[in-house]
């Protein structure tokens, strides 16, 4: 019997190592990984750069306190900032907590205008901003908050593409506004870029801050190094996590000087987020994905994965109603019942993930050969017609 807390309704299946696209079970089985920790491991399993990263500066030092400069820290931090929109960035340990710090950012923004009213902030109806009480209510899914009351109060909240609804929520005490630039958990559902250029020009307006929360959209996920530059906007806060550690747990909060000036000594901290050794990952997925051409490969297959899903959409439009993402982040709306479709994939040695509205997530890693594509679209076709 498991000792472990039952949070997690776990196949029986365990795997015991993995290279590129692909997991190796106990019982030596090798599966097709579309899952990669949801949208975790960029660049796949053990992604020799990143090995080599790791184990180099194990042997040099793995923690030490931010009271002192972390080198390892600065240079992720220089070169992220160099390659956004941010001035700063605050390094965490999950994309939970990286929210946690947007929240916090937001609040304390205003606080220190002298307008400590001005604190809450609206979210997306059935959105997935982490775990914790605060992010749980900032998402507001029955499924996510049931049973840990009371709430978490400061979040009001607005239904997926209902305008008015939104600026009807906008009130005095409005601090920011924050949304996932695709949903993740909720479905794959893409913010068009108009509604991303109306919402930054509505936060001009009201003088509110736009918080984007990239932490499954973002680090060359959708073949842009963040999500909402298709939209050519400038949010002012944008916490990532998943890819940035390519595997490892790495969280960050990026922001413009603007909002950055509001914290100061003791206004934060972390004892684990910004350690050597995670920074050390961090900067080697840098290495890769910011090299010439890798996010111009990140479209380039993508496209040809949307081009291969649509035509099994039309080879079986009664079972797949939608292809749904961008980039890497995919996922298919389908008809049959969700979970008996996940487990024929399985059984055909495809791992893939559920999302909200019947939605199963495809999310290879950045590095997919069209092998690998090619392989898992002969899994979904044969999974398919078993369906017919």
């Amino acid at each position: 019997m498991s000792a472990l807390l039952k949070t997690y309704a776990r196949k029986r299946i365990s795997f015991v190592k993995g290279k590129g696209c692909y997991l190796y079970s106990s019982t030596g089985a090798k599966y097709l990984d579309f899952v990669q920790g949801i949208a975790v491991n960029s660049l796949g399993h053990c992604h020799d750069h990143l090995v080599k990263a790791i184990s180099k500066q194990s042997k040099k030092l793995w923690n030490v306190s931010n009271a002192f400069i972390i080198l390892e820290q600065e240079r992720l931090a220089k070169r992220l900032t160099q390659n956004s929109f941010a001035d700063y960035v605050g390094f965490q340990n999950s994309g939970a907590e990286a929210t946690e710090l947007a929240i916090k950012v937001a609040r304390r923004y205003f606080y220190s205008k002298g307008q400590p009213k001005k604190n809450r902030i609206i979210c997306l109806n059935n959105s997935f901003h982490g775990r914790t009480l605060a992010t749980i209510f900032a998402s507001n899914s029955k499924k996510a908050t049931e049973g840990f009351g009371p709430k978490v109060d400061g979040f009001d909240h607005f239904n997926f593409a209902d305008h008015r609804s939104l600026e009807r929520s906008i009130t005095k005490k409005t601090a920011a506004i924050m949304v996932e630039t695709i949903m993740g958990e909720g479905g794959i559902k893409v913010i068009p870029d108009y509604c991303l250029k109306g919402l930054r020009k509505l936060c001009n307006k009201k003088n509110i801050l736009l918080i984007l929360d990239e932490v499954q959209c973002g680090i060359g996920r959708t073949g842009k190094f963040f999500a909402f530059e298709y939209a050519g906007i400038t949010p002012d806060i944008v916490p990532i996590a998943k890819g940035i550690g390519g595997g490892f747990p790495i969280g960050a909060c990026l922001m413009t000087k603007k909002v950055a000036s509001c914290m100061e000594p003791g206004s934060h901290g972390s004892t684990f987020g910004g350690n050597p050794l995670a920074m050390s990952v961090g900067n080697a997925v840098l290495d890769q994905i910011l090299k010439k051409d890798f996010l111009k490969s990140v479209q380039i297959i993508s496209k040809y994965f949307h081009e291969e899903l649509f035509k099994l959409q039309s080879e079986f439009p009664d079972i797949i109603k939608e292809v749904r993402g961008l980039g890497l982040l995919i996922g298919i709306k389908i008809n049959p019942d969700q979970n008996l479709f996940v487990k024929k994939l399985l059984d055909n040695k495809l791992l893939t993930i559920r999302a909200a509205e019947n939605v199963i997530r495809l999310l290879p890693p950045l590095n997919v050969k069209k092998e690998n594509i090619d392989e898992a679209i002969v899994i979904l076709r044969k999974v398919c017609k078993n369906f017919k």
